[in-house]
């Protein structure tokens, strides 16, 4: 019993993120640990969704690929578990319907028509594109789950065992360190004063965004500080990472992260239909400052790249056909991505920060002193798996071209579970978002909340911010 007290769901997802990185990691020593895992690709013909995540295993067949990928993760998962004191033929038994159905999802998502950027379209012989990339397929799993959740109640209790959307995002966010890490690299040999801007631009207006957003859900909307937190998270860093992060540092109810998720993922595929193409014909004549706002005003990793890539296309596309001029392509995306990742560093500390904000003022006892362990108990442990993963690439990777090709060949495996870790989150967190219980907890008013400060002042303080550290900058011309 002792044991199970000890090993906390956290501190689980910590110890798995962590064993799929080092199996990642073998890579160094000359060996492919994890190519064989299933890559979803963007698709037009039903046989070209599947393939394995590298070249190694090339002769691989799809399916096959996504067969072993399926009983890798549930055995994994189901020792994990176990460990929890779950009932593990019932989590087997639940954890393939979730699995299947999640993938599924992802695939209907990739389809090209949905997720194909304006710079692949021609490869797909498309004339038109939603452009969402393959993370349309996140909110499929959101949409299916809460259909399931809320229309067939049977089914979702079926499903109750393998129903862990905290433990699946957090294993996810432990491997998202290591990717950030080579890229965080591969930024530092393009352009060190776009980074130096970079960082100059997400600090200020982080210091902004959450102070607002938690004054405005406090004051405003009448929320705790229990709900305000996790929600300036989500909406001033980098959405779902964000929030599940600082409701493990202030010890939220697990409903308080998820339906915050639930929220970034909706608004996040709102963004990315229409920031990149107000940028094309607002900033046309500044490019960058329009990258580092996508950056800055679009709250998932993925989406917010892919708002830069979309963005980088139109502009440059628009900037030919108006001036003759054709910007070398991948530089606006360039600072969307660079702008995001230093979003993404913040996490760990400033859930540190939160952390010893709560032991020392909110959450301690009169004449109590703030403890410097209570404010570790309190730290997320799978922050600091995303800490040690980007660290650990970042020293290795900056050592040298050749070992920043194998961080690159290391997270081509360690990504596509970092990929079906979250899409497995955002099925199940649709599945356990069962919405006359949301409603009676407000998420009404949550959703006015992120209306009215994304809409009110984040879009146009990010704008300002990325006009004030990036304008003049031009990429260079072909």
């Amino acid at each position: 019993m002792a044991e199970k007290r000890w090993l906390t769901e956290d501190k689980l997802a910590l110890i798995m993120g962590l064993i799929l990185f080092l199996l990642g990691m073998l890579n160094y020593a000359g060996v492919d640990a994890l190519g064989w895992s299933v890559k979803t690709n963007v698709w037009t013909s039903v046989g070209k969704i599947l393939s394995p995540a590298t070249g190694s295993y090339k002769e691989l067949p799809g399916y096959a690929a996504l067969l072993l990928t399926y009983l890798f993760i549930t055995a994994f998962l189901s020792v994990g578990v176990k460990f929890l004191g779950a009932d593990v033929p019932r989590f087997i038994k639940s954890f393939t319907a979730v699995f299947f159905i999640s993938f599924a999802c992802w695939a209907a998502g990739s389809y090209a028509v949905i997720a194909a950027t304006p710079d692949t379209m021609a490869k797909f012989g498309l004339t038109w594109s939603m452009g969402l990339t393959g993370e349309a397929g996140f909110i499929i799993a959101l949409l299916a789950g809460i259909f399931v959740g809320n229309f067939t109640p049977g089914f979702a209790e079926e499903l109750k065992e393998a129903l862990r959307p905290e433990m699946y995002i957090k294993i996810a966010i432990v491997i998202l360190g290591a990717e950030l890490g080579v890229k965080a690299v591969d930024a530092l040999g393009l352009a060190s004063s776009v980074i130096f801007r970079g960082l100059c631009a997400i600090v200020e207006a982080y210091l902004i965004y959450w102070a607002l957003v938690y004054y405005v859900a406090r004051k405003h909307f009448k929320f705790s500080r229990e709900w305000s937190a996790p929600l300036a998270s989500g909406i001033s860093i980098c959405g779902v990472s964000a929030a599940i992060a600082t409701g493990g540092a202030i010890r939220a109810r697990p409903i308080v992260p998820i339906m915050v998720s639930s929220l970034v993922v909706v608004f996040t595929c709102i963004e990315m239909l229409i920031l990149p193409f107000a940028a094309q014909w607002w900033l046309s004549g500044e490019p960058m400052v329009a990258g580092a706002w996508m950056g800055l005003a679009v709250k998932s990793d993925g989406g917010a790249i892919a708002s830069g890539a979309i963005a980088d296309a139109l502009i440059r596309a628009k900037v030919f056909a108006d001036t003759g001029v054709q910007y070398q392509s991948g530089w606006v995306t360039m600072a969307a991505t660079t702008v995001k990742i230093f979003i993404d560093v913040f996490i760990g500390i400033w859930s540190f920060v939160l952390a010893m904000v709560w032991c020392t003022f909110i959450d301690c006892k009169p004449g109590e002193r703030m403890k410097f362990s209570a404010v570790l108990d309190r730290f997320p442990r799978f922050v600091l798996g995303y800490v040690i993963t980007f660290l650990v690439m970042l020293a290795l990777c900056a050592t040298g071209p050749d070992l920043l090709k194998l961080g690159k060949a290391t997270i081509a495996g360690t990504g596509i579970f970092r990929g079906i870790f979250f899409v497995l989150t955002f099925f199940t967190i649709g599945v356990v978002s069962n919405f006359k219980k949301l409603w009676a907890e407000g998420i009404g008013k949550l959703a006015a909340v992120y209306i009215v400060c994304l809409f009110g002042f984040i879009i146009w303080i990010g704008l300002f911010i990325s006009w004030l550290f990036f304008h003049g900058v031009k990429p260079p011309v072909v």
